[in-house]
């Protein structure tokens, strides 16, 4: 069983969701972000989601664009992105690795070396954001070939066949992006949320994470009943950003808001109980 498969059983036992912190590798320097991969780890997340550098990052908004210039200004490439789960991996053979980002450096590498190089490292899991399922057949299997569970994104406005699509060829966890636009946008509308979780599960068996608008610990709370895992990237992007010349500050307030997220989505499935 893969970690994220034996990951998300261990929860579902526990009757817990999952907390799934984002950061880019590289932000604000390719120096602080194995330790705070492993800040995220101490503080409660369940897995981890790295972020791709990537010059074009159509799918994010402001915030974590510029954490992609503040990495690519240090010339973080793939095989920098692999060397920094390499190192991760030798204090933590457990934690889910998932890397988010874009096709381009993916197929500037290869597909093959890509999956290879990234199982190699330690990465678990991988989500294209601007691959189409109806385009990754191919992509797909190499990837599950080399042991690499694969993550797509779903929508609001996905259609039936797409999500027929995504179960098929998905693995590990579905991730449903909770607000039309980017990341960082706007605000959540978590009964909708939970609406459109209940029409997924018609379609999709694996896990459900949410995320897109989660920035604080009572929102994440609430998505917590109703999804099996909670995503939250631009927050934490934020604070890294704010605190980037002073690295002991950073680690305080990331660390603080992360632990508020972990309690707050503990006591949500507490009440359910």
């Amino acid at each position: 069983m893969s970690r994220i498969n034996q990951r998300f059983a261990e929860l579902r036992a526990a009757k817990r969701s999952a907390l799934i912190p984002f950061i880019t590798a590289g932000d604000p320097q390719p120096s602080a972000t194995v330790d705070l991969m492993h800040l995220l780890v101490s503080k409660g997340a369940d897995l981890i989601e790295i972020g791709v550098p990537f010059s074009d990052p159509m799918a994010d908004g402001p915030v974590i664009q510029r954490a992609t210039e503040r990495a690519l200004a240090h010339n973080v490439s793939m095989h920098d992105v692999f060397r920094m789960v390499r190192e991760f991996r030798t204090k933590d053979a457990s934690t889910p690795v998932i890397l988010m980002g874009y096709l381009n450096p993916v197929e500037i590498l290869g597909y093959a070396a890509f999956a290879r190089e990234a199982a190699e490292a330690g990465v678990d899991g991988v989500l294209t954001v601007d691959l189409p399922p109806e385009e990754a057949e191919g992509y797909a299997s190499i990837l599950r070939e080399a042991g690499l569970e694969r993550i797509f994104l779903v929508s609001p406005t996905t259609p039936n066949p797409r999500l027929q699509a995504v179960a098929r060829l998905g693995s590990g966890f579905v991730y449903y992006v909770s607000l039309k636009g980017v990341t960082g946008a706007s605000s959540l509308d978590t009964a909708d949320v939970a609406q459109h979780i209940a029409e997924l599960r018609r379609f999709i068996s694996i896990p459900l994470g949410v995320g897109f608008g989660i920035r604080d610990a009572h929102t994440a709370g609430l998505v917590a009943q109703v999804a099996d895992a909670v995503v939250v990237g631009s927050v934490i992007v934020n604070l890294i950003e704010k605190h980037q010349n002073d690295v002991p500050a950073m680690h305080r307030a990331v660390g603080a808001l992360v632990g508020e997220m972990r309690t707050a989505i503990d006591a949500a499935h507490t009440a359910e109980a």
